[in-house]
């Protein structure tokens, strides 16, 4: 553990004013251009600004959340609007984390909206969960008609490098995906540490991490059956996996032994479903190899 992670989580520990923090971002399509054309925050959480590696069509940031990671008590939330026509992609520097807590809940919740036409890429790295963290993590994903969201998250529970497991605690998950104000893709859930869940067939397996991929566009009811087909020939060398569709989203699911395996199946997946769906070549981010 570096000396930051290690301050960080002596004061969670401790018990500390819980932040309140929100950052609201939106983007806009103008002149052939993806700008932010608002920012606002409120407590830790920041964006770096705009940058455009791929050209001023798609404009990518990094999301940024100095503490590092969510102690009890602490409440965040992303706000993430995306114009007409505009291309948003969006990730995070480096691995979140769900600090330990002596009861109180901490809580994130990411709020995303498509206009018509948009695109947006929601791609942070990997949460790990630590022992004794207790959490919520919701996410709701609002489309226009036309509008596509392609989205990914890795979930670790315990420090899997100094040998910890998820014993105690709990994560709470909620995802909603809504296309014109119908409901697409709904799920939610809860993992206890030490729970049955963590073991079973069903649940985890007796793995540590477990991650999902969605992709939500009119070409997953058009083109579904070569979409699957493509992602299906992506294996792994550890870990089991899935990759299934249900009307207008494709589901990927991941579990295994390391978020490594995890991230390079889904960057493999993403790299197909982006020029398939998205038209635009898979680039990688450099920030993913850092």
């Amino acid at each position: 553990m570096g000396g930051a992670e290690a301050s960080a989580l002596a004061t969670a520990e401790r018990g500390h004013p819980p932040w309140r923090a929100r950052l609201a971002l939106a983007f806009e399509r103008r002149d052939g251009r993806s700008v932010l054309v608002e920012r606002r925050h409120i407590g830790p959480l920041a964006f770096q600004r705009p940058f455009y590696p791929e050209g001023a069509h798609v404009c990518h940031g990094i999301l940024l959340h100095p503490p590092a990671g969510i102690a009890g008590g602490d409440e965040l939330a992303f706000d993430i609007r995306v114009g007409e026509g505009a291309h948003a992609l969006l990730t995070t520097p480096g691995a979140g984390k769900w600090y330990r807590s002596a009861g109180p809940i901490g809580r994130l919740g990411q709020s995303i909206t498509v206009a018509a036409g948009g695109i947006c890429e929601w791609l942070p790295q990997e949460s790990i969960v630590f022992d004794g963290a207790c959490g919520e993590l919701q996410t709701s994903v609002e489309l226009a008609p036309g509008a596509r969201f392609l989205g990914s998250e890795i979930l670790v529970f315990g420090r899997t490098g100094a040998g910890e497991r998820f014993e105690r605690g709990r994560l709470s998950l909620a995802t909603r995906l809504r296309r014109d104000g119908r409901s697409l893709w709904l799920e939610r859930g809860r993992i206890d540490g030490g729970s049955a869940l963590l073991a079973s067939p069903v649940g985890l397996g007796g793995e540590p991490v477990c991650a999902t991929l969605l992709l939500a566009a009119d070409e997953v009811d058009r083109d579904g059956t070569s979409l699957l087909e493509a992602c299906r020939r992506i294996t792994v060398a550890e870990g089991d996996w899935a990759v299934t569709r249900v009307p207008g989203v494709l589901v990927a699911r991941y579990r295994g032994p390391g978020a490594e395996a995890a991230r390079r199946w889904l960057v493999a997946l993403w790299q197909v479903l982006r020029p398939a769906v998205l038209g635009e070549p898979a680039r990688v981010p450099r920030i993913w190899n850092t």
